[in-house]
């Protein structure tokens, strides 16, 4: 007798549960207020986590050199090679025809549709403001004007949007004079949001051509 109980007992057990997993007479509601309609934004801890303008950079580049114009691209046209914008700036750095020009680029089509070219442009000009800025970078690196902690590469972006007349203009009037782009941006904006970046691969060369 105890053998058949050990044979049906498990039999039963498994058609009982069976039973229960291929019921389809069974209708489940969702209630109403668990029903989504319509996408929800995430919420996410707002008081630890701030996005904005300022700390919104390309991932994982850190401090380099590459880091330094990746960000820098990103803020000029967020990476774009093949953009113009509204007065006329090209490329993934945003390049006036005047300055591509000193860099020995006469054909804004070709630079446009040339990310190479763009690249070559971008880290020449950084050596050529670089050699422009020497003096002002030994004299002025590790000094807070204004409350910004002065940098050789937030002096080189700052010079990249303003140029270095008005780089010097700023450091030498102690930040009285600061210059702003037609979107209203500081050259201090820049020179404070690009502080602190390796910038020593690019040797500073006077008057460099592509």
């Amino acid at each position: 007798m105890r053998k058949w109980m050990r044979i049906i007992y498990p039999l039963t057990m498994m058609l009982l549960l069976a039973g229960f997993g291929t019921s389809s007479n069974i209708e489940v509601k969702v209630p109403k207020t668990l029903i989504v309609l319509k996408p929800t934004p995430v919420l996410y801890p707002k008081s630890s986590i701030e996005i904005n303008e300022t700390n919104i950079v390309p991932p994982f580049l850190g401090s380099t050199y590459v880091g330094f114009k990746e960000a820098l691209a990103f803020k000029e046209s967020q990476g774009n090679y093949f953009i113009i914008n509204t007065f006329g700036y090209l490329g993934k750095y945003q390049f006036g025809i005047g300055t591509l020009q000193l860099m020995g680029v006469y054909n804004a089509s070709r630079f446009l549709n040339d990310p190479r070219l763009q690249e070559k442009v971008f880290r020449t000009n950084i050596a050529r403001n670089k050699w422009i800025l020497r003096r002002d970078i030994h004299w002025f690196v590790g000094k807070k004007i204004k409350g910004i902690v002065i940098t050789e590469s937030g002096i080189l972006a700052a010079a990249h949007l303003a140029g270095p007349g008005n780089v010097k203009k700023f450091l030498r009037t102690n930040g009285n004079i600061d210059y702003k782009d037609a979107y209203g941006t500081g050259l201090s904006d820049y020179m404070r949001k690009f502080s602190g970046y390796d910038v020593s691969t690019v040797m500073a060369l006077r008057n460099p051509k592509v």
